[in-house]
This record gives C-alpha cells, sequence and structure tokens, in this order.
C-alpha cells in the first residue's frame, strides 16, 4: 500500500465554490459510466423495500420480506429502527457544518492511503483515474481498540460526542440486523453474528460525504459504481436531496428517502456468507447542479483477520461453495488501491475461476 495520493489533492467543494462552469476532465466519466436517469415510467417507479424493524424482529412474515428485499434488491429502508430521529437530525447538521469550515481547518485532517482516516477527496491510488465529485471524511469506530477521537473533527462543538452516540445508537441496530439476516437465512440467530468474530470483535467505520454542486452533473458521479465490500451498511441520507441510484437488471433505481427512515444494503461479506443468496448490489451516486448534498454511511464489518467463507449449513450438492475464503484485511485493500469498480472485487473470489 503506498502512503501518499499518486497526484495533488483537490477539494471538489472548494473547486465547486470557485463557480467553475464546466466539469474539469479528471471528472469527466467515460461515456459508458456516465449517470442515466431513466424516462420510462414503469422504472421512476419502481422503489426499494421499506421494512417496518418491529415487524422484522421475529415475526415470520417480518422474515420473510427482509428475506426478500435481500435476494431481489440488496437493499431497504428501515423505520422504528430504534436510532433517536433527533440524533440523525443532529448528525446530519454537524457535518454539514463540518464541511462548511474553512479548507485549512478540513486539511487539518486529511488523510492519506497509508491509513484512510480523515479529510479527503479521492478513493484509490490508480494514477490518472477518473475522479468522483465528492469529498469525506473517514473514521474507524469499532473495534473500541482502534478508535481514536482526537482524530476526529473538534469544529462543529459536540460533533465528537455525536459521533459517539450516533454510533452506539446504529452499532445496536447492525446486532439486530445481523441476527435478523440469521434468522430470514434458516440459520441460528447468533451464527452470522459467529462468522463475523463475534460482537466484540467486529470492526465498524463511518463516512461522511458532501457531494457539491456540480455544473455539469451529467458528466460525472458523485461516488462511482461498486458493491459495498463489508457486512452491511446503514445509510443516513439527505432528506432533501436524492442521489443514491441502485442497480436493478439494466437500470438504475434513484432510492425516494422515507421520512426518519435509514437505509441498508447488503455488503460483499454478507453476499460471500451466504453464498450467494444474499446480493450486494450495484449502487452510485449522482450529483446535483443546483444544491449540495451531505449522507453518512456506517460500515459494520467482519473482524479483519478471519477467513470469510460460505457458511457450510447454506451449501448443497446443487449449490457447492460459490466463494474462496478470503479475510477482510485483504478484501478491503482491494478497493482502497483500485477505488470503486462494480462488483469486480467479490466476482474475484468465485471459486470457477
Amino acid at each position: 500500500m503506498v502512503a501518499c495520493w499518486p497526484e495533488p489533492i483537490v477539494s471538489v467543494q472548494a473547486l465547486s465554490q470557485t463557480g467553475v462552469s464546466t466539469v474539469p476532465n479528471r471528472y469527466v466519466k467515460p461515456a459508458h459510466e456516465r449517470p442515466v436517469y431513466n424516462s420510462d415510467q414503469s422504472d421512476a417507479d419502481l422503489e426499494i423495500p421499506v421494512i417496518d424493524m418491529s415487524d422484522a424482529w421475529g415475526k415470520p412474515e417480518g422474515l420473510l420480506r427482509v428475506r426478500s428485499a435481500c435476494e431481489e434488491w440488496g437493499f431497504f429502508q428501515v423505520v422504528n429502527h430504534g436510532v433517536n430521529h433527533t440524533l440523525m437530525e443532529r448528525m446530519r447538521g454537524a457535518w454539514r457544518e463540518f464541511f462548511e469550515l474553512p479548507l485549512e481547518e478540513k486539511r487539518k485532517y486529511a488523510n492519506s492511503p497509508e491509513t484512510y482516516e480523515g479529510y479527503g477527496s479521492r478513493l484509490g491510488v490508480v494514477k490518472d483515474a477518473k475522479l468522483d465529485w465528492s469529498d469525506y471524511f473517514y473514521l474507524n469506530y469499532l473495534p473500541s481498540s482502534i478508535r481514536n477521537p482526537s482524530k476526529w473533527p473538534s469544529q462543529p462543538p459536540k460533533i465528537r460526542e455525536l459521533i459517539e452516540e450516533y454510533g452506539e445508537e446504529v452499532r445496536k441496530l447492525c446486532e439486530r440486523l445481523v441476527e435478523t439476516l440469521s434468522k430470514s437465512l434458516g440459520l441460528e440467530p447468533n451464527h452470522l453474528m459467529k462468522a463475523f468474530g463475534g460482537d466484540d470483535k467486529v470492526g465498524a467505520s463511518l463516512r461522511a460525504n458532501f457531494y457539491p454542486k456540480c455544473p455539469q452533473p451529467h458528466l460525472t458521479l458523485g461516488l462511482s459504481s461498486h458493491s459495498d465490500p463489508g457486512g452491511i451498511t446503514i445509510v443516513l441520507p439527505d432528506e432533501k436531496v436524492a442521489g443514491l441510484q441502485v442497480r436493478r437488471g439494466e437500470s438504475w433505481v434513484t432510492v425516494k428517502s422515507v421520512p426518519n427512515a435509514l437505509i441498508v444494503n447488503i455488503g460483499d461479506q454478507i453476499q460471500i456468507l451466504s453464498n450467494g443468496i444474499y446480493k450486494s448490489v450495484e449502487h452510485q451516486v449522482i450529483v446535483n447542479s443546483g444544491m449540495d448534498r451531505v449522507s453518512l454511511a456506517l460500515f459494520y464489518n467482519p473482524r479483519s483477520d478471519i477467513p470469510i467463507g460460505p457458511v457450510k449449513e447454506l451449501l448443497t450438492e446443487n449449490r457447492p461453495a460459490l466463494y474462496k475464503p478470503i479475510r477482510f484485511d485483504e478484501y478491503r485493500l482491494l478497493i482502497r488501491q483500485k477505488g470503486p469498480s462494480g462488483k469486480n472485487q467479490v466476482d474475484s473470489l468465485l471459486a470457477s475461476r
């Protein structure tokens, strides 16, 4: 892993604030990677499932809805999820305030490819890669042994306390979700958590995303198409500005966020553990010509140093193991080196290759 970015880092927010009228070439995506805005009404009406966690928690019909969402979409929104709504709003507001700080203040937290933690504007270390139209702040949350609040922003006031409080509530939600996914697969409630290495050994990280206004949103993306490398991801969306798109066959479905809902998506590690029964689905983020957008993603991941492979209870004669086991720390390096690249990472583990 290299310690430095291959080119000088440019804050996309600072670039946007100069009032540029065209997107610089380094952000212009090849034609086949540019955003797609569906004109077909049947596509426009598609929406990811919405699941009431009070039904999903142990009720057969709720577990069936979870299973259907994981098999068919890889994404769903959750309501009655147990995370305080006021806390969600305060977190969104605090991170918006952080990104509005002067650039020199934010650059005190500049990250590197070596640790990745901190303030940044690019993924991957491929030289001359086409870049995404976004800035972000990435921080480690679990296990607590690698949590270092001194690396977190100190402004605006209380943001560190908010991160701790929000992280704890979302951690509890993730534990419930992992148990729910186990039961929906017909496994013992603690099966997937044990496969993750145990609830005291899991990893979690938080990424705050800032997608600035863009003069030519049809030429670029806020985040390129990818599937998440980890276990499950909990997204706190911007309720005022849509941006997340989920692949559905050959179409892209723009997620319409439900008030006070959180978005859940299945990561590659759950696809591997479920032996492909549950899908980590490609998604991307489109940008807006008139409005900035803020979202937060908490990634809940297996312990980094144990091999993750298909659960043997889910293997059959007709469906043998589809994936080769790999440690999560090895797997995560793939995306940190190459950046977002569709489903290439998980497909590279197919046992038939």
